[in-house]
């Protein structure tokens, strides 16, 4: 008897779980949802008020710039790292050598 509580206590939990997680998702689809309607036809560009634009240029230049930023930064630090690992095998190979001459 003591068994099938757990079951349903763990039924319980997993479906109050699935319920709360299904009422925010649906809380937050409403939320997002524009309160102006969309429009019904294609509006050219040129026929969009200049403040509503969006310049790709100067957002395609910065997310080139933090990529090459992000490579050449992880690029320093491997090289950093295999020139402290160089060093380290070169002194491991002199000890070794050390204790072999003695």
């Amino acid at each position: 008897m003591k068994r099938s509580g757990c079951r349903f206590d763990v039924g319980l939990r997993l479906m109050l779980l699935t319920l709360f997680v299904s009422l925010v998702l649906v809380q937050t689809t409403f939320a997002v949802q524009p309160l102006e309607t969309a429009q019904d036809e294609f509006v050219p560009m040129d026929e969009i008020p200049a403040e509503e634009q969006l310049p790709a240029a100067p957002l395609l230049v910065s997310a080139y710039a933090a990529v090459w930023a992000i490579a050449i930064g992880y690029l320093w630090t491997i090289g950093r790292r295999l020139g402290a690992l160089e060093r380290e095998i070169l002194d491991v190979s002199r000890r070794v050598a050390d204790r072999e001459g003695s």
